[in-house]
């Protein structure tokens, strides 16, 4: 939503909410939104994850179907098929209520269009003016990571596959970009100093978006850790710069990269798995040239230009 809003400014009148820090205030933030526009609102956008946030999610729509106004659910969480399942009564209400359902993931497109809900298919977008491919000839294990540490993400398996790549590679490094989320910040580092491996690593905190892209370029492949995801944009970005992508095999990131084609594929939370993978790229410089050119081509489809259309048949049409 955050990428989106700038750029459905342009053409319609948008309220946001919320960022509040606090999440009693959050929900608050964003009911008190919806009911303060009520009058002149056309229709609520509302982010749908599959961890707490869910219940935000069902809040908002509920609160508009009381208001009559229409809504429209943007699933995003990996886990929304697990979310389902547990709370079948709950999600069927709020998303038969929606006026549409978009999914930026084409996995979840596909479980919720089996359990018989009218989903749109619209890509995450991103800017390609704003990343440039490198080409890299020669790759070196030097490792970048973009996630917020947080249990799904498996920060920890990073750490395990930089200490596995090491014992072949003593020029290896790792980087790891994102902000603190929960009790893993602590357990990598607590892993790194355990395993004595700090001069490896370098632990960057969030950064804006043109810098970690441009330190990206001091990188040779981008490792995807996580244990639930659906389609990160982090991944798509990654991709776009033109660096080899290693993921674990989870929710939607096989409708995203095909294993062999547009990256590498691994079990999740398998360590060696994903430094043998690494390894494969390091000493095969011909399948990095050909994997990332393949990734390029495939992000090209999620450039905004082809998105914007998507968006506005939407909101006008729906």
């Amino acid at each position: 939503m955050e990428l989106l809003i700038p750029k459905l400014s342009a053409n319609y009148e948008i309220k946001a909410a919320s960022s509040k820090e606090n999440k009693f205030l959050r929900l608050i933030d964003m009911l008190a939104c919806i009911f303060m526009n009520r009058k002149k609102c056309k229709l609520v956008l509302i982010d749908t994850y599959s961890t707490q946030a869910f219940l935000y999610a069902k809040l908002a729509g509920r609160f508009c179907k009381w208001l009559a106004i229409p809504y429209v659910p943007i699933l995003h969480g990996g886990n929304l098929p697990e979310r389902f399942e547990q709370d079948t009564a709950s999600a069927k209400g709020f998303l038969s209520g929606a006026k549409n359902i978009v999914s930026p993931s084409l996995y979840l497109q596909v479980f919720f269009t089996s359990k018989g809900f009218r989903v749109h298919f619209i890509p995450n977008f991103i800017d390609l003016s704003n990343y440039d491919f490198l080409s890299r000839n020669q790759v070196q294990p030097k490792l970048l990571w973009v996630r917020a540490f947080q249990e799904i993400y498996n920060p920890t398996l990073a750490i395990k596959v930089l200490k596995i790549i090491l014992t072949r590679y003593p020029n290896a490094e790792l980087c790891m970009v994102g902000a603190a989320k929960d009790y893993t910040f602590d357990e990598v580092n607590s892993l790194i100093a355990k395993l004595g491996i700090e001069k490896y690593v370098k632990i960057t905190g969030v950064l804006p978006k043109a810098d970690w892209i441009q330190l990206s370029k001091n990188y040779d492949v981008f490792i995807n850790t996580t244990t639930i995801d659906n389609m990160p944009i982090s991944v798509i970005e990654a991709m776009a710069l033109g660096l080899p992508v290693i993921s674990t095999k989870v929710g939607g990131i096989p409708f995203l990269i095909q294993h062999e084609n547009e990256g590498l594929l691994v079990p999740s939370d398998s360590a060696e798995d994903m430094a043998s993978a690494i390894i494969n790229l390091v000493e095969n410089p011909e399948k990095v040239k050909l994997l990332t050119k393949l990734a390029r081509t495939k992000v090209e489809g999620f450039a905004w230009n082809s998105v914007k259309v998507q968006w506005l048949d939407l909101i006008d049409n729906g």
